[in-house]
């Protein structure tokens, strides 16, 4: 009897998802998009200065180390941000251009300008971001880039599964915005 109720408590104990926590925010080993469980793939602080900026976690239906193979991983996925400081949507948005510039090349960046534009304005529409924020950039098969923020969704989706690949490129590309950063959210075996 005894041998029994500790499998049943084993059993139960399994299923829980347990958090992690990166610089005091705990991280979810697992969300849901869209009726999708995803995974977390790796999450890590993103520095500057010496300044904590935020948090980042990536996830996605299968997670790899590859920043190759996350970048082109055509299904559901999430980068979340959990904001560390008070952030102007001009701070936020300088960033993600200058992130954007480090890796991609000129014809790519002209491609991309009209729906760069529309990111822009989302972003610029929500005004400042203040420590705690949650900023969530989904790409949804079939209708895009789709803002959230606390967990409301912020504007119409961004189409395009190449316009999600030069956002995860801030993070993952070959001049990410933070090597350490790069590597952590790579970092699938938590």
């Amino acid at each position: 009897m005894r041998t029994l109720v500790i499998s049943l408590l084993l059993a139960c104990f399994s299923s829980i998802t347990f958090a992690l926590e990166v610089a005091g925010v705990p991280i979810e080993t697992k969300t849901t998009v869209e009726q999708k469980e995803l995974s977390l793939n790796g999450a890590g602080l993103r520095t500057k200065y010496f300044f904590k900026v935020y948090v980042a976690a990536l996830y996605m239906q299968e997670p790899s180390s590859s920043a190759n193979q996350v970048i082109a991983e055509p299904g559901i996925k999430r980068m979340q941000l959990t904001l560390l400081r008070d952030l102007s949507a001009k701070q936020l948005i300088e960033a993600l251009q200058q992130g954007l510039e480090q890796n991609l090349s000129p014809a790519e960046l002209t491609s991309l300008q009209s729906r760069l534009a529309s990111f822009e304005n989302v972003i610029g529409n929500l005004h400042d971001g203040h420590k705690g924020d949650n900023l969530a950039l989904d790409f949804l098969p079939g209708n895009g880039t789709q803002i959230r923020l606390n967990g409301a969704t912020k504007g119409a989706p961004i189409s395009g599964n190449d316009f999600y690949r030069a956002l995860l490129r801030i993070w993952l590309g070959d001049q990410p915005v933070q090597d350490s950063l790069k590597r952590e959210l790579l970092t699938n075996n938590r």
